[in-house]
């Protein structure tokens, strides 16, 4: 049976990730829809060569002009938010890949599950905003929540070998990012950059920069909480810089399930778009020809205090999940402008949950005031250290 997928965030990394597992895995998989935000070029590529029904377009992203050649190419066009809701409820949809980053692409997450549509989870800030609603309305849909994210399909294949009742607690690895092993001091000066050079994956902007922070893997652990039902204390994180066992289960007996392969995030988004079933993959195979080690040690809390925020954030729970993420998103985009230095990624994000009051059973709306609350919150702290220096600067 014909398994049409729709791509959210075809342009990004993930995306054209997508694209290129569909297109080797050929029938019975093909593109139905595609997504984009600014690549207009290649979106345009993407839509030529894959032939999808319907293309969603961020508003005011996309030049008229390629809409017009969109047009031409015989796909129907979505615009903004709510188009992009529109075409995750079409009836030729039967998956849906959410690669779109950040919050923006909650409600069309939202909307895809209460469409019914399986779903593959590249959008971890969509659980860590709104992880109550999102597995609530699954299960009430009877939809799968696959995990696309290297670390979660690791621990969704473990667990399959056992029962959930046998689970003592999941490891999540990390990388370390770029800065692995460097002391706080040593932070000060970290440009977009240095950030931006990460030593074993090749993402988009935000996702490199929160590896380098570790806010990325602080998003994992709310992440693997909503999707696996597990209490904050069950879900530990080790650095493991080969990146090659993407994570662990240990069982009750102390038997731990590791899922090992070369760093490919083709392996992961095959297996949520083929689940339950696996067939030949394009991605690299592990070697043991020759000899390697595999290294673990223990996150630096001090210098990246991402982690123990993000275990505040789930244990206080309501939209605090929602407040982390917003806040970090929003330091991130200072950080990339100039605005604000490494370090004050972290202390942003803090400083914002301290100030919030935790509305414990939120809405959608509710979750959505929050994520506009903690922006708001970190723009003026950052615009009035910008006022101030301004000044400073001025009587100087």
């Amino acid at each position: 049976m014909t398994k049409r997928i729709a791509i959210l965030g075809s342009t990004g990394s993930i995306g054209c990730n997508a694209l290129e597992v569909i297109e080797h895995l050929g029938p019975p998989y093909r593109v139905a829809a595609l997504s984009g935000h600014r690549q207009a070029d290649k979106l345009l590529a993407q839509v030529r060569r894959h032939k999808p029904a319907a293309v969603a377009l961020s508003d005011g992203a996309i030049p008229p002009a390629v809409e017009s050649e969109l047009a031409g190419e015989g796909v129907q066009v979505y615009h903004g938010a709510a188009g992009l809701i529109d075409l995750v409820q079409r009836d030729d949809i039967d998956i849906v890949v959410a690669a779109i980053v950040g919050a923006a692409g909650l409600p069309a997450v939202l909307a895809a599950v209460q469409a019914r549509k399986q779903l593959a989870l590249a959008n971890k800030e969509s659980l860590v905003m709104a992880g109550s609603l999102l597995v609530a309305e699954a299960r009430r849909a009877g939809v799968h929540i696959l995990p696309v994210d290297s670390e979660h399909s690791a621990i969704f294949q473990a667990m399959r070998t056992g029962r959930r009742a046998e689970v003592a607690r999941v490891v999540l690895t990390a990388s370390g990012g770029p800065f692995r092993g460097a002391h706080r001091r040593d932070l000060a000066n970290v440009t977009v950059a240095d950030a931006m050079n990460h030593p074993t994956w090749r993402m988009g902007t935000k996702t490199t920069i929160d590896s380098a922070t570790m806010f990325n893997k602080a998003l994992e652990v709310i992440e693997a909480c909503w999707l696996f039902d597990l209490p904050p204390e069950m879900v530990e994180v080790v650095v493991h810089p080969e990146s090659v066992v993407h994570s662990m289960v240990e069982f009750v007996d102390g038997s731990v399930m590791a899922q090992l392969s070369p760093p490919d995030m083709r392996t992961p988004i095959q297996y949520a778009i083929t689940y339950p079933e696996r067939a030949a993959g394009i991605s690299r195979r592990m070697s043991f020809d020759e000899r390697f080690s595999l290294n673990f040690e223990a996150p630096d809390a001090d210098t990246f205090p991402a982690l123990r925020l993000a275990y505040e954030a789930i244990r206080a729970g309501g939209t605090m999940g929602a407040v982390l993420n917003a806040a970090n998103e929003a330091a991130v985009t200072a950080f990339v402008a100039g605005n604000v230095g490494f370090l004050e990624i972290s202390r942003l994000v803090e400083l914002t949950m301290s100030l919030h009051c935790v509305q414990a059973a939120p809405s959608l709306d509710d979750l959505l005031e929050a994520d506009r609350w903690a922006r708001r919150t970190v723009e003026e702290q950052v615009g009035g250290r910008a006022e101030t220096a301004g000044v400073v600067d001025g009587q100087n």
